[in-house]
């Protein structure tokens, strides 16, 4: 499954957390305005139906209607595989200090593993942050976890750079945080 296909899906996801039942055609149509073109889109919700994750309901030839087979369901399902993620990622940044020690790694090498880290919990916070915007994400249980484990990630990040031998580390993982923001805005 490409990466494209699973934009689409959860496009298609979106549209009908936000609305319930749709139309077929409408949901095709929103979806088709965010992302992916009418054969594709149509493709991928018909995936979704064999897979079980929403429901088709044929009123007419003309009258086809989808919706989530259960919200709540479907939602907690994302997050948790959000909470895996970002408990990887915490494992990840509880492990960093020992293999530190144990590989000797160099000034630049510890750099760029800290700062792939703060690339990483960043992505993952934004993704909450956009997800706060549908009550059905803030109303799961999995929520105030993810972000609480989110919080843990920082706070061990932050204990890594602090115990960093050199005093201006701090300085330096800003600095590099800022120029890979501009380069990559240089590039559009």
């Amino acid at each position: 499954m490409n990466k494209n296909s699973e934009i689409i899906k959860t496009e298609i996801i979106r549209v009908l957390n936000e609305n319930g039942k749709t139309r077929g055609t409408e949901l095709a149509k929103r979806v088709m305005e965010k992302v992916g073109n009418e054969k594709i889109v149509y493709r991928e919700i018909s995936a979704l139906v064999e897979s079980g994750e929403i429901e088709k309901k044929i009123h007419s030839k003309s009258h086809i209607e989808y919706e989530l087979i259960n919200l709540s369901e479907s939602v907690n399902l994302q997050l948790k595989n959000l909470y895996k993620e970002i408990e990887m990622i915490f494992g990840e940044i509880s492990n960093f200090e020992t293999d530190i020690r144990m590989k000797k790694y160099s000034f630049h090498e510890r750099l760029r593993s800290i700062i792939h880290q703060i690339n990483i919990v960043q992505s993952t916070d934004g993704i909450m942050k956009l997800l706060s915007y549908y009550p059905a994400f803030r109303k799961d249980k999995m929520y105030s976890q993810i972000n609480r484990k989110i919080n843990d990630c920082w706070e061990s990040i932050m204990k890594s750079i602090i115990h960093q031998p050199e005093e201006g580390f701090l300085n330096e993982v800003l600095a590099n945080l800022r120029i890979s923001q501009i380069d990559s805005n240089n590039v559009n």
